[in-house]
């Protein structure tokens, strides 16, 4: 079985068991906490926002929709089957609700470390701008460049880049978490059981795969990652992140 192979099954599985509840997975924390405060950051620095926004690893497609009330047009992507079905039967159901975004959105189901699936995307959309949220840290270390590279190809010569990842103490926070007198908590449990386990991507090894790419960072800093669990005292679990715009001067 190939890495993607063995990502996509998995991935495939979550997202296969996923409810699609609001704030049942552990990341799909409300836009407002996550992609919003990201917006604030990032939008300063986008000088062509009519390009495509592409949600790289849109998973459930929560923070997407939020994006297309944002962007005229706006596609998420994920590796997963499942998690772009998933996408698509939530904006449906939205939309039949009378709910759905300003922006024109759709999902495309899309390996990203696959050159000629990002070659082809490349060429039918052009320069992009990106929003990619916690997936260079699943990633297995062969394949984290090659992502990179990806971003940098969607991004062109016009797009930016809006790139946030786990920091290297979340990999300290999260392994307290999973060895818990009690056991993960409820919603990290399912990450695990479906094989999908974070990995540690140093934050200076973050910023060298982007310019290894011939990427420029315009801008960088740190912010608490809120997740969708709870600490036993009902603060919710917040980890530690880095994030990056990046783009070609």
């Amino acid at each position: 079985m190939s890495v993607t192979s063995r990502y996509k099954d998995a991935w495939d599985g979550f997202w296969g068991e996923a409810s699609g509840e609001p704030g049942s997975v552990l990341w799909d924390a409300e836009p407002a906490l996550t992609a919003g405060l990201h917006l604030a950051l990032y939008e300063p620095h986008v000088d062509h926002p009519g390009l495509t926004l592409l949600d790289l690893g849109c998973g459930n497609g929560t923070q997407t929709r939020f994006l297309a009330d944002r962007f005229p047009t706006v596609m998420g992507a994920d590796l997963s089957d499942a998690a772009v079905e998933l996408a698509a039967q939530q904006e449906k159901s939205q939309a039949a609700g009378g709910d759905a975004p300003s922006g024109e959105m759709r999902f495309r189901q899309l390996d990203a470390v696959d050159t000629d699936q990002v070659a082809a995307l490349r060429e039918e959309l052009g320069d992009c701008n990106v929003y990619m949220r916690g997936v260079l840290h699943q990633c297995d270390p062969q394949d984290r460049q090659i992502l990179a590279d990806t971003v940098a190809t969607l991004v062109g010569e016009r797009g930016r880049a809006f790139v946030v990842e786990l920091a290297e103490a979340a990999g300290q926070q999260l392994a307290r978490l999973a060895q818990a007198a009690s056991g993960p908590p409820p919603k990290l449990q399912p990450v695990f059981r479906h094989g999908i386990v974070p990995g540690a991507v140093s934050d200076a090894d973050m910023v060298e795969y982007f310019r290894t790419a011939g990427l420029t960072v315009f801008a960088s800093g740190s912010l608490p990652l809120t997740t969708t669990e709870y600490q036993k005292d009902g603060s919710r679990i917040e980890l530690p992140s880095k994030w990056l715009v990046l783009g070609r001067r």
